[in-house]
């Protein structure tokens, strides 16, 4: 019996018809497993040469690029300091790059023949990784291994401490918590981003009776992006926040 192979629907970008017009070839093979990584580094690319360019010369009267790039930090570190308070302040060049990462490539999607790379899993899967990595040397950094394990066992005091199951307890439960974390945060980013990609998809294959459809869900899927890159960002800094010492609050 022949195999009935079901294509998902997917709109078209640059590098898989590339991949298309060289089938067979390395360099064919190359671009489909790739594709991903791809227009991520096309991304990366751009936030580096926009930074390049703004903070190449940077003046007291600052210009329309440099004066942009100053709002838009002086907006992330009031977000994460939000949060973290003012130790969150060298916290905020990872989740504020992580954040306008997750927000350009979720919009890259929108622009015709490319593709939002967040719509794989081994790409948020990655971005999420690198979230827990750098939580987990924040806690071991701050805290200390023995004030880490004392965070995970639920910071027992008292005869508390000396029952052995509910610190047993707490600590598997912290644990499960901890790796669960990535992967809760790479699916919800991966399935929404992806879910809003095969919607336009498949409305885009309406012809133009679908481009009102197309219109105004092009108007939700813009706005579910910047919800999204706002939502990964805002577990990362809670992650960080569940990690960090508690500030004493001095009258």
């Amino acid at each position: 019996m022949a195999e009935v192979q079901v294509t998902q629907p997917e709109l078209p970008n640059i590098i898989a018809f590339l991949a298309e017009k060289f089938q067979g070839t390395p360099f064919g093979y190359f671009l489909h497993q790739w594709e991903n990584v791809i227009f991520s580094l096309v991304v990366a690319g751009i936030i580096s040469l926009v930074a390049y360019l703004g903070c190449r010369r940077l003046k007291m009267v600052p210009g329309k690029l440099q004066n942009a790039l100053e709002a838009v930090f002086g907006g992330l570190d009031e977000f994460v300091c939000g949060i973290l308070g003012s130790r969150g302040r060298k916290y905020t060049p990872f989740i504020g790059t992580l954040f306008i990462y997750v927000l350009l490539i979720n919009l890259f999607g929108l622009i015709p023949f490319m593709k939002s790379s967040t719509s794989s899993l081994s790409m948020t899967l990655g971005l999420a990784l690198c979230v827990f990595v750098y939580v987990q040397y924040t806690a071991f950094k701050e805290l200390g291994f023995l004030g880490y394990m004392d965070h995970l066992l639920g910071q027992p005091r008292g005869a508390t401490a000396f029952s052995v199951i509910i610190p047993i307890f707490m600590f598997l439960l912290h644990v499960m918590g901890e790796l669960i974390r990535p992967i809760s945060l790479s699916l919800r980013l991966r399935s929404n981003i992806w879910g809003d990609d095969m919607l336009l998809a498949v409305l885009a294959g309406f012809g133009l009776q679908g481009l009102p459809l197309l219109f105004f869900n092009m108007l939700i899927v813009l706005l579910g992006a910047v919800v999204q890159a706002v939502v990964f960002s805002l577990l990362s800094t809670i992650y960080f926040a569940l990690v960090l010492p508690h500030e004493e609050e001095h009258a």
